[in-house]
């Protein structure tokens, strides 16, 4: 396989998609561009703490909070990614969506140009954390590139 020239890399600053960020770096040749995916779950949209928070005006302030939690999050993880392929000299894109990740992913590589898609492998059972459902037979079904999937890092 010849290398490819625009890679998409869905990933979120957990430890397996830092594992599938070094490993997209690795087939970035001179020329090559690196879009960054990176997805929001749509989950996080209707978190409101019903359950706990009574009144509309706490849940406004609980929503303000986690959204700018998310927020710095994301800021953190593209800091962290525009310093790396800043020193291995990466030409680097970002595209922050929310949405369903396969969807979201799905709907990103037919928009194109890609000719490779890098993702990180899901986290271990008993490893604390949401576990991503991107691996599905949907994604794999509708995507007509090339996927490769980062083992997951053991400490």
């Amino acid at each position: 396989m010849a290398k490819p020239k625009h890679i998409l890399l869905a990933s979120h600053g957990t430890e397996g998609a830092r594992a599938a960020e070094k490993l997209a770096y690795s087939f970035c040749g001179p020329g090559a561009i690196l879009h960054h995916l990176i997805v929001v779950p749509d989950f996080w949209k209707g978190m409101q703490g019903d359950d706990w928070l009574n009144n509309a005006s706490t849940r406004d302030t609980f929503g303000r909070y986690l959204e700018s939690q998310l927020e710095q999050e994301v800021r953190a993880h593209l800091k962290r990614m525009l310093r790396e392929t800043e020193k291995r000299h990466i030409r680097y894109r970002y595209e922050m969506v929310q949405g369903k990740p396969v969807d979201c992913l799905i709907r990103r590589a037919t928009k194109g140009p890609t000719d490779l898609i890098v993702l990180g492998s899901p986290r271990p059972k008993g490893q604390t954390g949401l576990r991503s459902r991107m691996l599905d037979e949907k994604l794999f079904r509708l995507l007509h590139v090339p996927v490769v999937i980062a083992p997951y890092p053991h400490a």
